[in-house]
């Protein structure tokens, strides 16, 4: 698997360049989807041990909403778009239209919006990572799941089997009238697949 302190600028360019095109297809993506113009930041891109993804959204209590699927093909994995609920309130309001009303449950309208944006977020870095490697690399149906970031990454290990313990964290954040909208994109390769990956793109790692 790769060794994080021995990581090189040309090899996180390499993953950024993954998050650059991913975000550019999104943000188009969404416009379409929205008929709305929608703006993406340069995006964030690390590698980090799989214990601390939870971490990264608030800790593994945090009550988020998140869209999962499988990576079939030449480098499985399991692939998670999770956002915080303020986040999910923001983008509802400001992308969708939703005014979703503070300690209420979510509605169908409102859980299917943040699904297919969650879809298209996963499905544009995905495309743009098994176009950069040329691997074959295709999702399943996705799933949405609102609970505690602990319990959904243990539903995914439950549902999909044991994961790397290596993860592409790429942090999106959603231009709207000069207000960041966060979400966050983890890629977690099963056992191997990170070597086949970096491989493809290039990068031998020791």
């Amino acid at each position: 698997m790769p060794k994080f302190k021995s990581f090189e600028a040309f090899e996180l360019d390499v993953l950024r360049e993954v998050g650059n095109i991913g975000a550019g297809n999104a943000a188009t993506a969404l416009s379409k989807l929205l008929d709305k113009p929608v703006d993406m930041a340069v995006p964030k891109v690390s590698l980090l041990p799989f214990e601390e993804v939870a971490d990264c959204v608030g800790g593994a209590e945090q009550i988020v909403l998140a869209v999962f699927l499988r990576v079939e093909g030449d480098a499985p994995g399991n692939l998670f778009f999770i956002i915080d609920e303020p986040s999910a309130k923001r983008i509802l309001n400001q992308l969708v239209g939703l005014d979703h009303t503070d300690g209420e449950e979510y509605s169908e309208m409102e859980l299917s919006a943040l699904n297919e944006i969650g879809n298209i977020m996963a499905g544009s870095y995905l495309s743009a990572l098994a176009d950069l490697t040329k691997l074959s690399m295709s999702p399943s149906v996705p799933a949405m799941a609102h609970d505690m970031a602990g319990a959904i990454l243990s539903y995914g290990l439950v549902q999909y089997g044991e994961m790397g313990d290596s993860a592409l964290l790429i942090e999106s954040k959603f231009l709207e009238d000069r207000q960041s909208l966060e979400g966050h994109f983890f890629l977690i390769p099963d056992p191997d697949s990170f070597v086949k990956i970096f491989k493809a793109l290039g990068v031998v790692q020791e």
